[in-house]
């Protein structure tokens, strides 16, 4: 069989000869995977000592794109490398081809790789190619560039995809093997002169629309190397406010629950607005408040999280503004290493209605999380904090990734990063981290 005769050859000469002005040429190889496709090009590489510059692989769905770039030296630009490497390729029934590089294009090339890198990561139930489209419309509206796209999540068995198709919802949403994982993409990009606040504006407005939970990160060196996370309690790591459930079996829940909102919303201090609640709960039992605790659920995801950051050495924080009552029980737990909130009062087994003092608000938060960082050697940049309230806003700023979780608006305009559709163990995703990364029993 000639070279012209043979799948994806192309005419060498003219090739050659265009390459040997710069000696730079990519190499691109795609078609199915199989065992020994990238060892036996790069061994006819070696043998004519040609210099790699960049190289990057995927396989999806065995299906290999591989692509090379290319120096080949000066004493063997007249050797038979593209021969060999056609012939190779023929061998494994794949398509080659080969692409000349200028010096002006290699040079713009490099330049690019002083451009600031972004990761924008895709959260989703059900990932759907609208909302891709969305992103990289985002993304190419803001003059950024995507250099690579991976996806961090498992791949999803085919029984999954047809309860997908189906639209049916696990029977047990919380935790356990049935619960639905998340989808996500993670889009590495690089650019200049990013508006952030625009585009911060723009990610929350597609997330509503979309149902999906989109996060813009600088790639820089601490994205995966944060030591320490913080959690407030209530609507984070349980799913209900505590002194909205012990003021509505006491019979004051519409009063007490018209505080609360009002207070994450921002809209009166959040010291008096405790004051006031903590007092209308004069008279509770501890009896009743150990009732109320057994039935507070814990939010999706949370022992998943926290098992597998510990299992990375995370030191874990409640940082609550509810009641120690309940803060201390809750990291017993989950195993967590520190719990500050506010001491719920008793006296001969009964709250008594009064307020212990410093009471816990946002600015409390904050300041305990730097304390605790410095005590245990871990920089600003490698904490994380999660909340839903705007007392925890403080707390988020403070910290090196601010995530508001399943949060009121203002918390999600504030803080960095927002999840809203997905169980607290999407966190992980933002890390970096994929599902392979972690031994099944975690």
């Amino acid at each position: 069989m000639s070279e012209s005769q043979m799948p994806g050859a192309q005419p060498l000469q003219p090739r050659l000869q265009e390459a040997t002005r710069s000696g730079l040429l990519l190499i691109n190889i795609s078609g199915v995977d199989r065992p020994g496709i990238t060892r036996s090009i790069t061994e006819i590489l070696a043998h004519y000592n040609v210099q790699i510059l960049d190289m990057g692989q995927s396989v999806i769905h065995e299906s290999l794109s591989l692509g090379i770039l290319i120096r080949i030296p000066p004493e063997q630009q007249g050797a038979p490398v593209l021969k060999d490497l056609l012939f190779r390729a023929h061998d494994f029934g794949i398509p080659i081809g080969f692409t000349p590089v200028d010096q002006e294009s290699y040079d713009r090339w490099v330049g690019h790789g002083g451009l600031a890198r972004y990761i924008v990561t895709l959260l989703s139930r059900d990932l759907r190619a609208s909302q891709v489209h969305k992103v990289t419309r985002i993304i190419a509206e803001q003059g950024l560039n995507i250099n690579s796209i991976r996806r961090l999540s498992r791949r999803i068995p085919g029984l999954e995809l047809a309860d997908l198709d189906q639209n049916v919802e696990p029977e047990k949403p919380i935790e356990g093997p049935r619960r639905r994982p998340p989808v996500c993409l993670e889009f590495q990009v690089s650019g200049s002169d990013v508006e952030f606040s625009l585009l911060k504006e723009t990610l929350l407005s597609a997330s509503a629309e979309l149902g999906i939970d989109l996060a813009f990160q600088k790639d820089d060196l601490f994205r995966r190397n944060r030591r320490l996370i913080a959690f407030d309690m209530d609507s984070t790591l349980i799913q209900a406010e505590v002194i909205d459930e012990l003021a509505r079996e006491a019979g004051v829940g519409e009063e007490v629950s018209k505080i609360t909102e009002s207070a994450m919303r921002g809209e009166i201090d959040f010291n008096e607005s405790f004051r006031r609640r903590v007092s209308l709960l004069k008279g509770l039992s501890t009896e009743f408040l150990e009732g109320i605790y057994e039935r507070l659920p814990v939010t999706e995801g949370a022992p998943h999280l926290i098992k597998v950051l510990k299992s990375m050495g995370y030191r874990t924080v409640i940082l609550s503004g509810g009641f120690t009552f309940f803060g201390e029980r809750l990291r017993k737990r989950l195993d967590m290493d520190y719990m500050f909130a506010n001491e719920l009062l008793i006296r001969d087994g009964q709250v008594t209605g009064e307020v212990q003092e410093p009471i816990v608000n946002g600015e409390r938060k904050a300041a305990l999380l730097g304390q605790i960082a410095e005590k245990e050697g871990v920089r600003k940049e490698q904490v994380i904090a999660v909340g839903d309230g705007a007392n925890d806003l403080p707390m988020l700023g403070m910290a090196g990734l601010g995530i508001a979780f399943r949060a009121k608006p203002v918390v999600r305009k504030e803080a960095d990063q927002s999840i809203s559709n997905l169980g607290l163990d999407a966190i992980l995703y933002l890390l970096g981290y994929r599902h392979e990364d972690f031994p099944a029993e975690l």
